[in-house]
């Protein structure tokens, strides 16, 4: 699919690896869906970007679930969501969501499916997928014209050979 790429993480390494990368890469004003099943690590992720992002205790970086938002400083700030816990989309909306997606921090939006209708056209969705016991499958998926020209960006970086 055109402005996908695929990323398999043999194990824990390689998803941080992936988060490392993602948080290097990442630009204000960028928003991010994560997508899988509960343990599949979408939280384990943004650990991961937050440390790519030169977060000062990536151990503060915590699953939102009963708070919906946690700020992080960084070098850009990231505002990390949790819809999971939501009883219905328009509560998303009724966070002030809009004010945060037109910032310039990373907002990374865990149970991104759950408001799709509410994210920004321009958005890059991260779909995990349960592959073994630690082993991830990642879709990065841009869905508009500067989450595909990232999600290029990201595939050329991870198809350069390593020195």
């Amino acid at each position: 699919m055109a402005g996908s790429l695929i990323y398999d993480a043999a194990d824990s390494g390689g998803t941080q690896a992936l988060g490392h990368l993602l948080g290097s890469l990442v630009q204000p004003g960028m928003v991010v869906a994560l997508v899988g099943p509960l343990g599949a690590g979408k939280t384990y992720l943004v650990r991961a970007i937050a440390e790519g992002l030169s977060i000062a205790d990536s151990r503060s970086v915590c699953s939102p679930t009963f708070v919906l938002i946690q700020e992080y400083d960084a070098r850009l700030p990231i505002y990390h969501f949790d819809t999971y816990r939501l009883r219905n989309p328009e509560e998303f909306f009724d966070l002030g969501v809009q004010e945060y997606f037109e910032g310039n921090g990373i907002c990374l939006v865990e149970w991104g499916d759950r408001v799709e209708h509410f994210l920004p056209p321009d958005h890059l969705q991260i779909t995990i997928a349960v592959t073994g016991e630690t082993s991830r499958r990642f879709t990065l998926t841009g869905t508009g014209g500067q989450a595909k020209t990232f999600v290029r960006a990201l595939a050329a970086v991870i198809s350069q050979p390593e020195e």
